[in-house]
């Protein structure tokens, strides 16, 4: 692809980002939500090393949502059960409702008022998961998500401040399987994953870290929903259903189910300024190529 080259010129020592094309044959998935001709078969191009190790920063919140999505429907937790501050659940700290601020402390506002992203609510998250299913939640992501993908160098560090929200280090091979698995899930049901990528108390604000504060600002249960939001860290030809997380260590991905592409991207450089260039740009080129290369007869795009 050659939207991917545009890498070489990110102002990193170090990058790799992969792009997942889930209908390369041009099909769309059915209106039950399924794939259109099963198994799920997509085209995968990478750039850059898909082996070497970065840290994940908040993109971890994917993984470890993904997690407790899958206690919920283990019947190891529920999603209106109390957890964290008076008046807040499962619900609300997987969508940063609870009133809990970024990190450690009290709750800043009443749950359900404002969207403030917390870092300290995935804590709360990994500890409600742990107390369910009798083990450590490194050992429930491990045993829930990271091996049933085949994310077998992913490993998440909970001895770190960060811990379930921001613990993870994998390679590129890993996210691309993370990615995959979020655009068309095989650990959790349709239902649950609808709800997942569907905005939880729609009409609150709050501010997306990098970008700004937005009125409102859509967010699911741990993914990011792009909506309205502008500027933003997806491309400006993202749909408004696009989803996912990026985060400080430069690390991204997001899935557009209205173009069947996944893109996701890890770098030795934390986010700032660069990213917030490069990404939207890589975005936009990545779905152009995409989108040619369906169209085209050439297999080579």
């Amino acid at each position: 692809m050659d939207s991917l080259v545009t890498v070489e010129r990110w102002p990193v020592d170090h990058a790799a980002v992969g792009v997942v094309d889930l209908r390369p044959d041009g099909a769309r998935p059915n209106p039950e939500g399924g794939d259109a001709s099963p198994p799920f078969r997509g085209r995968v191009t990478t750039f850059g090393p898909v082996d070497r190790m970065f840290a994940w920063a908040s993109v971890t919140k994917l993984a470890t949502s993904l997690a407790v999505l899958v206690a919920v429907e283990e019947g190891t937790v529920d999603l209106d059960q109390p957890a964290g501050p008076r008046g807040s659940t499962v619900r609300h700290l997987l969508a940063h409702a609870s009133g809990l601020g970024p990190g450690p402390g009290p709750p800043v506002a009443p749950p359900g008022i404002s969207r403030i992203y917390s870092n300290a609510g995935y804590a709360v998250l990994a500890g409600v998961v742990a107390d369910g299913a009798s083990m450590s939640f490194a050992d429930y992501l491990r045993q829930g998500v990271l091996e049933p993908l085949g994310m077998g160098a992913t490993v998440l560090d909970d001895t770190s401040p960060g811990g379930a929200a921001a613990g993870l280090a994998g390679p590129l091979s890993d996210l691309v399987a993370l990615g995959t698995e979020l655009a068309r899930p095989t650990l959790i049901g349709g239902a649950t994953h609808r709800a997942a990528t569907t905005s939880q108390f729609p009409l609150l604000a709050g501010v997306l870290p990098g970008f700004g504060r937005f009125d409102p600002c859509p967010w699911g249960l741990g993914p990011e929903l792009r909506g309205a939001k502008s500027p933003h860290w997806t491309g400006v030809t993202n749909a408004p259903s696009t989803f996912g997380h990026f985060g400080q260590s430069g690390s991204f991905l997001w899935v557009d189910p209205d173009a069947g592409v996944v893109c996701c991207g890890l770098a030795d450089r934390t986010f700032g300024p660069w990213a917030q260039r490069a990404w939207p740009v890589l975005a936009d080129a990545v779905l152009a190529d995409v989108s040619r290369r369906r169209a085209s007869p050439d297999p080579s795009g």
